[in-house]
């Protein structure tokens, strides 16, 4: 693990002349919380940077506001003291926000896309109840629904059988600054209409993957996010729910391996 002069904790692995691969995890989670049986696995073939979202983990709070734009130019500037010209940024639930705005702000350092159980075009009626929820649900911090968010975000065989894992996860979010972990909500509630239907279009290699049961990340809006992109593939994990990529790592890492090597260069 090495910290940023700005305060961003990262880890860097794998190859050090191989194509650079970004992950970028999700509302109050963690990069090992998230990437720990994924990480790994992509980088026996690629050099992989993951590191923590601002406040969350080890990295600082932020100094400013907290937005998308905001967030994605924290990957920039951990691109940039680096000194990683160009990577393809894989990027779940929120993190699949980030990637998205980051590669429409700064298309040339973007060289592929991978969005996991990410949000997109939720309807006016829909939208208008998820915002509201998040600013009702601020003061509560992390611990507000924590026990409805887990059965949302494991099966219930998982959270029968791996005990440990959920609780795991359950500490990981209850470790969460509750201002900065609230900024975030609300960002993961009001981003998606930045994102919807851009123009001009993202033309950056694609590869859209979400869970069948992920209730705040369906099919339909991958099938859209894929749908608003040239050539942009989508793939269904069956079964699962919004963290299928820790129950089943494999699912993920297999496909996401797959269209890196097809995309980026050897």
């Amino acid at each position: 693990m090495a910290v940023t002069k700005d305060g961003t904790a990262y880890d860097l692995t794998g190859p050090e002349s191989a194509p650079v691969v970004v992950l970028i995890h999700g509302l109050g989670l963690t990069r090992g919380a998230t990437w720990d049986g994924i990480a790994p696995v992509l980088a026996r073939r690629f050099r992989v940077l993951s590191y923590d979202l601002l406040g969350h983990g080890e990295s600082a709070r932020p100094e400013g506001p907290v937005n998308l734009t905001a967030l994605s130019e924290q990957v920039i500037a951990l691109m940039d003291a680096l000194g990683i010209e160009r990577s393809a940024l894989v990027g779940f639930s929120l993190g699949g926000m980030i990637n998205r705005r980051c590669a429409l702000d700064h298309p040339g350092r973007v060289s592929a896309l991978a969005i996991l159980n990410s949000p997109h075009d939720r309807g006016e009626e829909q939208q208008q109840i998820v915002e509201e929820r998040a600013r009702a649900s601020a003061s509560g911090g992390p611990a507000a629904g924590i026990d409805v968010t887990l059965a949302r975000w494991f099966t219930e065989e998982f959270r029968r059988d791996h005990p440990e894992q959920v609780a795991a996860i359950r500490d990981t979010v209850l470790a969460n600054d509750p201002a900065n972990y609230a900024a975030h909500r609300q960002v993961l509630a009001e981003g998606v209409r930045e994102l919807i239907a851009p123009d001009p279009p993202l033309t950056h290699p694609m590869l859209v993957m979400t869970c069948a049961h992920d209730s705040g990340s369906t099919p339909a809006m991958s099938h859209a996010i894929a749908a608003e992109t040239p050539g942009a593939e989508t793939i269904i994990v069956p079964e699962l729910q919004h963290l299928g990529l820790i129950e089943q790592p494999g699912l993920f890492s297999d496909p996401l391996l797959d269209f890196l090597n097809r995309v980026l260069p050897t």
